[in-house]
């Protein structure tokens, strides 16, 4: 049976993307972030998973306001970068894994997920820049992605208990797949920022260690958050994060840290990485 064997979370500014493509990486003041994402990329590599779900949300690219799901899973093949305005970033087509994603929808639909079924979608950098940050620059990306799109823009979105609790339905999906895959699991999006209005720049360092922290010990803690206060602490646009919550969802109630990486500014934004297995046996 198919199997998540661990997951990570990352910011995914949009920024970062066009560093990668432009390759300024080791300028000094984009260096040091890149470098805080190396024991993730040679982690990744080590447990080389077969799919990536990808919890991320869409920046009005591959989506518009016309439409906009609370919860949407794409079920395509592959899914091409989505143009963000200046064309699409220079990176390899998304390959999709169709057969456990049409398992994953019809799971979780009987598990109380109204998801809406993409067969076919764009993905913006809510996606492709989680992907070059753990990745680097590949001719193609290393496994297949199954993407999940979160509405985290556009009132009214959902509450950080139910990202919570899609985690733990994705899971039962997951092992209920009967082929031998390892799945890992990503959540993006944050930490601690907001690009408009008069808290514009706004980075919140003492709640987004608060937030690393919980999401390892005390994930429930975090679940029971309104969303006005992650609007209040980590911004209009840093609420992104309750898409981590996602991810530890779909984890067992012990786990053990990989790799935590913490930086900011990048921009006008905190940057996080947290990289978590199931906890060993003792």
């Amino acid at each position: 049976m198919a199997r998540i064997v661990g997951g990570l979370c990352t910011s995914h500014v949009p920024l970062l993307g066009r560093v990668i493509d432009s390759g300024r990486t080791g300028e000094p003041y984009w260096q040091p972030i890149f470098e805080g994402y190396e024991p993730t990329r040679e982690w990744l590599k080590s447990v080389n998973p077969d799919v990536l779900i990808v919890i991320y949300n869409d920046h009005a690219n591959g989506f518009n306001f016309k439409y906009t799901p609370t919860f949407a899973i794409g079920c395509a093949n592959e899914f091409n970068p989505a143009d963000e305005g200046n064309g699409p970033r220079p990176v390899p087509i998304v390959q999709g894994h169709s057969r456990l994603a049409w398992h994953m929808t019809e799971s979780l639909v009987h598990d109380q997920f109204d998801m809406t079924i993409m067969n076919e979608m764009d993905v913006d950098h809510g996606l492709t820049v989680p992907l070059s940050l753990v990745c680097g620059q590949p001719a193609a990306w290393p496994f297949r992605v199954i993407p999940i799109c979160v509405n985290v823009i556009q009132y009214p979105q959902p509450s950080a208990q139910r990202c919570y609790a899609l985690g733990k339905a994705i899971r039962r999906a997951v092992e209920s797949f009967d082929e031998d895959l390892n799945v890992v699991i990503a959540g993006t999006g944050g930490m601690s920022h907001q690009i408009h209005g008069a808290r514009s720049g706004l980075i919140n360092q003492t709640f987004d260690n608060y937030f690393l922290d919980k999401l390892v010990t005390s994930p429930e803690e975090l679940a029971g958050i309104p969303l006005v206060e992650y609007v209040r602490e980590v911004g209009a646009e840093g609420m992104e994060i309750i898409m981590w919550l996602t991810m530890r969802g779909a984890l067992d109630d012990r786990v053990d840290v990989m790799h935590r990486f913490y930086h900011v500014p990048a921009m006008n934004t905190a940057v996080g990485n947290l990289v978590l297995e199931n906890a060993k046996a003792q």
